[in-house]
């Protein structure tokens, strides 16, 4: 009765207000990429956020190596992307140590702090006063 599932590495990625979950399993048949459902073709915009998003694994030449499944929520394509880039480079580090040198090196463990500044009262914006008249 106990089938046996795939081993998978899980990395967590956040960005501004996005957060990505990615789960890459070793590639059997096919390499397959879903995110949130869908194919990868039709996800991003761009060519350059898609970029953006995998270039861990072209850091450790792994393209073709793993089966990537992502479920990502919130903030834009952007920070969609860049929180995609950040899960992606810890699940190869969780999957192979080695690989943490090279992911190092390139900035891709490294988590962005920064955040939308909140609206503060008496401004129009966090920091945007209201404008001034003489009379």
């Amino acid at each position: 009765m106990s089938s046996k599932k795939e081993q998978y590495y899980e990395g967590v990625g956040r960005r501004k207000t996005s957060v990505a979950r990615v789960r890459i399993t070793e590639v059997k048949k096919s390499v397959e990429t879903v995110i949130n459902g869908k194919e990868l073709d039709g996800f991003f915009d761009t060519k350059e956020l898609e970029t953006t998003a995998f270039s861990p694994l072209e850091a450790v030449s792994a393209k073709d190596r793993f089966n990537i499944s992502i479920k990502v929520n919130g903030g834009g394509q952007r920070g969609q992307a860049e929180a995609i880039q950040l899960g992606l480079a810890r699940a190869l580090v969780k999957f192979d140590g080695e690989f943490q040198r090279a992911l190092k090196d390139l900035d891709y463990l490294k988590r962005d702090p920064r955040q939308k500044e909140r609206k503060k009262p008496g401004l129009k914006k966090a920091r945007r006063s209201p404008q001034w008249s003489k009379r």
